[in-house]
């Protein structure tokens, strides 16, 4: 027998458009990283001035792909009846790498997209108040929308601008990229040394304070600047 054995039955790659190509962006994994703006962690209950880093991964198949001028449906998910938004620049990796150092990091973004870290926050705090990993907070289907990737030659490396959102029209969480306890550079940097950055990787860098919940009906607008908003009509329950 030559080549790779048949597959029992197909299964889809999750892929994110890019701005400007025929040629979409196939998903490898989903890092984000917590509480990397100071005021989210001191409302999350952490101190930022001395806590390392840390990510958590969703699955590839997560993303929700929302394109630019319009509202997409994204249903309540089951299980919770504490669901937050959690606003983010995505950094999408083009050339892997181990060990990458802080100062050549930024050489293997791609390009970056607005994205959204949905949690169910009431499952996540009780996972945490017993000690055991709350990936079901926050590694479910559909929990990482995200717009379309824009290349760096595009829009550069966003540092300073804002990131906001808005449920209802009602600004909830608003601050600046220069926010971030740990950078771009800094959080590849720290991710490489634990696992082997490939091509297609997604690495959502992090939300301001002031994450809140919304209900059925509700509709929330994403912005990072240089970047076109996201936008969700929350459903009800799929």
């Amino acid at each position: 027998m030559t080549g790779m054995p048949p597959l029992l039955f197909p299964v889809p790659q999750p892929v994110v458009p890019v701005v400007g190509d025929d040629a979409v962006f196939p998903v490898h994994r989903i890092y984000c990283i917590g509480r990397n703006y100071a005021a989210h962690a001191r409302e999350m209950g952490s101190d930022p001035t001395r806590e390392p880093p840390f990510f958590f991964q969703k699955p590839a198949d997560a993303v929700q792909v929302v394109m630019p001028g319009t509202v997409a449906d994204h249903p309540y998910p089951t299980l919770t009846s504490n669901y937050h938004y959690e606003v983010e620049l995505v950094a999408a990796i083009g050339v892997g790498g181990r060990d990458i150092p802080a100062d050549r990091a930024l050489d293997h973004v791609l390009g970056y997209a607005v994205g959204l870290d949905m949690t169910r926050r009431d499952l996540q705090r009780a996972m945490g108040d017993i000690k055991k990993p709350w990936e079901i907070g926050k590694a479910f289907d559909r929990s990482a929308p995200i717009g379309p990737l824009h290349r760096v030659g595009l829009v550069g490396h966003p540092a300073g601008g804002a990131i906001t959102l808005a449920v209802n029209g009602e600004v909830k969480q608003s601050t600046t990229l220069d926010q971030m306890i740990w950078s771009v550079a800094e959080q590849i940097a720290n991710l490489s040394r634990a696992f082997a950055l490939l091509p297609g990787d997604l690495i959502y860098t992090g939300t301001p304070e002031n994450v809140g919940p919304v209900v059925p009906g509700d509709v929330i607008t994403a912005h990072v600047d240089g970047l076109p908003d996201l936008s969700l009509h929350i459903t009800d329950r799929a």
